[in-house]
């Protein structure tokens, strides 16, 4: 007499992404897992939920998943990238007010929606890295606080008070720059801080040989250690409905949605250098840090 194993319930978090969405809306499935996806429209709204370890797998910002795991949150990455990109054209200026550039920033105060968050990492390593700004010249105009508790915003940051929103006061000047996205950056009256930021962006890549990730896959501890199989098949879902994807390759060559190991390994190891040279963690992270013994196998 035979019996069918019930599949394993696992509590998820994942947004739709071309690369995601075959899995997510069940186009693709398995019969050893069942995915209890939870709402997420707009994932970073959950992320503080992942911290507090509410998910069995989760799509997390790649800084808030460095900052949880210095300061001890039993989660380990999975080697998938949901989206990165190159985030040169991601600070702007308001163009009436006159020409600015990397250089001119000491003493000048940037918006952002919060510092640690991973658009704004990206940008500062940019600038520290590439243009030799120094950040704690910069008056940082943040808005809310992080997804990680026990971090602490440096002291050139203050918390808007002004009622805005990031891109108004870019254009009434009470920032003199700002770390902005989507159709904020269409303003006709943004331009961005660095230019030509498609060229920046290759040349970024060229020189360090990575992607700017932002989001990626994580999972539990204690799934990983205790069930490593239900791990493997988490990310064979996610593999699959990746090459299920339609969307069209980037004009640039370069895949923003890297899975396995070895292509993402480089990524995360820059990322992590980035965090901890702006002490957006709590200790320095290594690459074997941030994977385990199960999810540095899969490819």
């Amino acid at each position: 007499m035979s019996t069918t194993q019930e599949a394993l319930k696992l509590n998820a978090m994942i947004g739709d992404y071309p690369n995601t969405v075959a899995l997510t809306q069940g186009k693709i499935r398995s019969d050893r897992l069942q995915l209890n996806f939870a709402e997420a429209k707009v994932p970073h709204d959950n992320f503080k939920r992942v911290v507090k370890g509410e998910f069995d797998v989760a799509e997390l910002a790649i800084m808030t998943y460095l900052q949880a795991l210095s300061w001890g949150r039993p989660l380990v990455a999975l080697p998938v990238v949901l989206h990165g990109r190159f985030q040169h054209a991601q600070i702007v200026y308001n163009a009436d007010r006159g020409t600015l550039t990397p250089a001119d920033l000491h003493g000048k105060r940037v918006g952002v929606r919060t510092y640690p968050q991973t658009t704004p990492t990206w940008v500062r390593g940019i600038l520290q890295n590439d243009y030799d700004v120094d950040l704690s010249k910069i008056h940082f105009i943040t808005f809310d606080d992080g997804h990680v508790p026990e971090y602490r915003d440096p002291p050139n940051c203050q918390r808007s008070t002004s009622g805005k929103k990031l891109l108004q006061m870019l254009l009434d000047g009470d920032v003199d720059a700002a770390v902005l996205s989507g159709e904020d950056l269409k303003h006709p009256k943004v331009k961005p801080l660095i230019a030509d930021p498609a060229a920046a962006g290759k040349g970024w890549h060229a020189k360090y040989g990575a992607l700017m990730v932002n989001h990626i896959m994580v999972v539990k501890s204690e799934l990983s250690k205790s069930n490593p199989d239900a791990v493997r098949e988490v990310y064979r879902l996610l593999k699959e409905s990746r090459n299920a994807s339609t969307e069209p390759a980037p004009k640039d060559g370069i895949d923003k949605r890297p899975i396995g190991y070895s292509a993402n390994k480089r990524n995360f190891e820059v990322a992590a250098q980035y965090a901890w040279r702006q002490r957006i963690t709590a200790r320095e992270l290594k690459l074997d840090d941030l994977f385990d013994a199960v999810t540095r196998t899969l490819d």
